[in-house]
């Protein structure tokens, strides 16, 4: 028998994995189970249900953000306008290369499931809307880092931050429906000097 926290941590990265590729709406428990290699009375045994489950997977959605691109453009050492360049190069890389594993464009896992269920589910949609909060206050206090560096003037922090963060999505977004993660080689370039 697997360890609990091995069995925990393999429903949740098959959750995360099935959502991401699919849908909340197309991913059953049985299914999340099944990937998992678990039983239901397993599943049921960490989560009461598939949206406790998926407030988890948001939590580590989130989790796998701030290590692939946060902290690799953010914590990077390089002048404040110049971390907006770097999470959009990071983003396209890790964009182009889950086209070339599976042929698909995901887009960002937290804009789907926000686009998805933000109208079906408060506590979904209430972890969402703090998990974009956070980001915005990344590029907001980074936005003010470069104000008062003297980089840039002139510009509402405030309304560039959520501007910006909505560009990325939109971006995100286009590349998704057009399948085609090249679009983002032209687009989030624009989004990182987005200035308002």
């Amino acid at each position: 028998m697997s360890p609990p926290m091995d069995t925990y941590q393999r429903i949740l990265d098959s959750a995360k994995e099935l959502i991401y590729a699919k849908s909340y709406a197309d991913v059953g428990v049985a299914a999340i189970c099944e990937k998992a290699k678990v039983q239901k009375g397993s599943f049921y045994h960490h989560f009461s249900s598939k949206q406790e489950l998926t407030l988890a997977v948001i939590d580590a959605y989130y989790t796998d953000l701030k290590a692939v691109l946060i902290e690799q453009a953010f914590n990077s050492g390089l002048p404040p306008l110049e971390r907006f360049a770097k999470f959009a190069e990071l983003s396209i890389d890790m964009q182009i290369r889950l086209h070339q594993q599976t042929g698909h464009v995901y887009g960002c896992p937290l804009g789907n499931l926000g686009t998805e269920m933000s109208t079906q589910d408060e506590a979904i949609r209430c972890k969402l809307d703090g998990k974009f909060a956070s980001l915005q206050k990344l590029f907001r206090a980074t936005l003010q880092e470069a104000v008062d560096r003297g980089d840039v003037k002139g510009i509402n922090v405030d309304i560039t931050a959520q501007a910006m963060l909505a560009m990325f999505e939109g971006c995100l977004l286009l590349a998704k429906t057009h399948n085609d993660p090249l679009i983002l080689r032209q687009l989030l370039p624009a989004a990182a000097q987005l200035r308002l």
